[in-house]
């Protein structure tokens, strides 16, 4: 792989880590415009779009640096022992987002965003070492047909087979089940056990076009042939959707290849821009986003925690720092929806300032 190659990869990541910023973290929740909000059960908006382009960008990042550490011999067994240990980490950092600045053990949310990503990364990984692209192909397409029928033909107690409402589908009923009083909601989770299953084959389609990435074809080759598949993957996710609904909470097969669909424009557009035309001048705030992905993950989410501690006073009352700068700062002179956008953009820039040191110098922090 070329360090040009690479580093469309990095300014894809760096728009998903940007577009993650911008989604999580309102002036106010009660004022968000409604592409940046996801869907509320069936259907997808922009924001729903955000974490699977970052699975996706894992399972392509899979590809092209185990192939190169496969040519320069590093034998599996070592490899095994890094996936093992880089899966712990981020599962353990994860977990550890959730129980900062409140340590309620009883009430922990046990699955999340690091922790997902993290299964993905483990069983993508081992498949990869272990599956020619061929066989990762057949097991993607095993995973989605397998998930389809699971959620349509097993019953749910009270509900019956293929509910797929929020009270009666499978996910949720296996959920409270295994993991009751540590979910994201009392009776369901969007990061759950059982949908996991098929966020792993969006992983795994990265992998594919991590293979497709490395080949020996053209650049215009591989951009067209990226295109090509990103138009078919999207209008499937589209045809098949009132089979199976799209749906990023229950994370449905069709749901699946939708945004395995557009990642794959969205990528073919950093391959076009960044590879074949060399424009390149637009992608440095991304390229600096994208190369230290999970620290401003990490960061940023710590940010809001500690800002939500913080109090301001204003009028009498003791305001958290986030809702004093809203309130206080921008609303009054933007609008409540307006400002409520411009909170995060400032929290982008934010960060690309705190991060620019550190592209600057080479240093990427890895896990």
């Amino acid at each position: 792989m070329t360090e040009e190659r690479l580093s469309s990869l990095d300014v894809f990541r760096g728009i998903t880590i940007a577009g993650m910023t911008l989604v999580n973290n309102p002036g106010s929740w009660d004022y968000v415009y409604p592409p940046l909000r996801h869907a509320e059960w069936h259907g997808w908006t922009p924001t729903d779009l955000v974490f699977p382009f970052f699975l996706f960008i894992v399972g392509v990042a899979i590809s092209l640096s185990f192939s190169s550490k496969i040519e320069k011999g590093i034998e599996k067994p070592n490899l095994y022992f890094k996936i093992v240990k880089r899966s712990i980490i981020l599962f353990a950092i994860g977990i550890l987002l959730a129980l900062i600045f409140r340590f309620n053990f009883s009430t922990l949310r046990i699955p999340g965003v690091l922790q997902r990503i993290a299964l993905c990364y483990l069983f993508s990984s081992l498949l990869f070492l272990n599956v020619r692209a061929k066989g990762r192909a057949v097991a993607t397409f095993l995973i989605l047909a397998s998930y389809w029928l699971i959620m349509k033909l097993i019953p749910v107690p009270g509900y019956g087979a293929g509910v797929l409402s929020f009270e009666g589908n499978l996910c949720g009923y296996i959920d409270t089940k295994l993991l009751a009083g540590h979910l994201y909601k009392a009776a369901f989770d969007p990061e759950g056990i059982l949908s996991t299953l098929p966020a792993i084959s969006t992983t795994l389609l990265g992998t594919l076009t991590g293979d497709w990435l490395r080949s020996s074809k053209t650049i215009m080759q591989k951009t067209v042939g990226i295109f090509i598949a990103g138009i078919l993957f999207t209008l499937t996710g589209l045809l098949l959707h009132p089979f199976f609904p799209i749906n990023k909470q229950l994370w449905t097969s069709t749901y699946v290849l939708l945004t395995a669909g557009l990642a794959l424009l969205l990528l073919g557009v950093c391959c076009f821009l960044m590879d074949w035309m060399r424009i390149r001048k637009w992608a440095a705030p991304f390229l600096i986003f994208g190369t230290n992905a999970i620290a401003v993950y990490v960061g940023s989410t710590l940010m809001v925690k500690l800002m939500a501690l913080i109090k301001v006073s204003a009028g009498g009352k003791a305001l958290p720092l986030r809702a004093y700068i809203y309130n206080k700062l921008l609303a009054p002179w933007a609008g409540a929806s307006f400002g409520s956008l411009i909170y995060p953009l400032l929290l982008i820039l934010l960060w690309i300032g705190i991060m620019l040191p550190l592209y600057r110098k080479k240093i990427f922090i890895r896990i």
